[in-house]
């Protein structure tokens, strides 16, 4: 298992997300800036209009990703 912040993959908080692969994380951070959206932070919201906005651009959104890989793969086990 490893573990990455939202901030690491582009959110706006610390909170730790862990998993044994980073598309784990990745899924895991989604459902997280989803939950604060809908709660109502605004942080978050701006984080998730972000990621929503990579998505609509196939090169940059796979720069992110394999980017998110790349720090998975260098981080230690937990």
């Amino acid at each position: 298992m490893k573990t990455m912040t939202c901030r690491q993959l582009g959110g706006a908080c610390d909170v730790e997300h862990q998993g044994k692969t980073a598309d784990d994380i990745i899924i895991a951070n989604d459902r997280h800036l989803k939950e604060a959206e809908k709660a109502g932070d605004a942080s978050h919201q701006l984080a998730r209009d972000a990621m929503r906005a990579r998505w609509r651009h196939p090169k940059k959104s796979l720069g992110w990703y394999r980017d998110v890989h790349r720090t998975f793969a260098g981080l230690p086990d937990s």
